[in-house]
């Protein structure tokens, strides 16, 4: 696949299926997550991959972090348990991000996210369906914990990774107008 066309139609892939990438297919996307912009080399990135057995930990782990909030329902507490079990693979992007003369936190952490998205181009590109989700369990201390995260370390989002349960979405057209205006003419 051309580059560009990896990058005009990628979509996210939500409803994803058994097999996950092959160990080909993760070397490059973690190879292309490597080449994110990186002011001062500082690589402020690491990932973690969780499939097999480890999505029902990452489930309970979840549930765990339901609970500390208060929200004890068998309902809530089992729409985390399942929340890891929607994709084969899951990988986490975390920012490491480091004190720096020259680079700032702010752009480590974007470096991170660029890195990010690098997986979700190479995914495209392979025909493999990758979506990056979110939500309270990105940004649940409990979970930080558990994952083992560092006291200088973020969780940029859980890519949740596999083959596609059917055919993607077409990637719509925008109006590069309503984004883009010139200015100082």
């Amino acid at each position: 696949m051309e580059a560009l066309d990896a990058l005009l139609n990628r979509v996210s892939v939500p409803r994803l299926t058994e097999p996950a990438p092959n160990d080909a297919q993760r070397e490059a996307l973690f190879q292309a997550a490597l080449r994110a912009p990186d002011h001062g080399q500082l690589r402020p990135w690491r990932f973690l991959t969780i499939e097999g057995q480890g999505r029902e930990k990452l489930g309970e782990l979840f549930a765990e972090a339901v609970q500390n909030k208060g929200d004890a329902s068998q309902a809530a507490l089992d729409k985390a348990r399942a929340m890891p079990l929607r994709a084969p693979l899951l990988i986490v992007v975390i920012a490491k991000l480091q004190d720096h003369f020259k680079v700032p936190k702010s752009e480590q952490r974007l470096a991170a996210g660029c890195a990010a998205h690098g997986i979700l181009i190479a995914a495209h590109a392979q025909g493999i369906g990758a979506v990056w989700r979110t939500g309270d369990m990105a940004f649940d201390a409990h979970v930080h914990k558990g994952l083992g995260l560092s006291e200088n370390e973020e969780l940029i989002g859980y890519l949740y990774v596999g083959t596609p349960m059917a055919e993607p979405r077409t990637a719509p057209i925008l109006e590069t107008a309503e984004f883009v205006s010139a200015w100082g003419e």
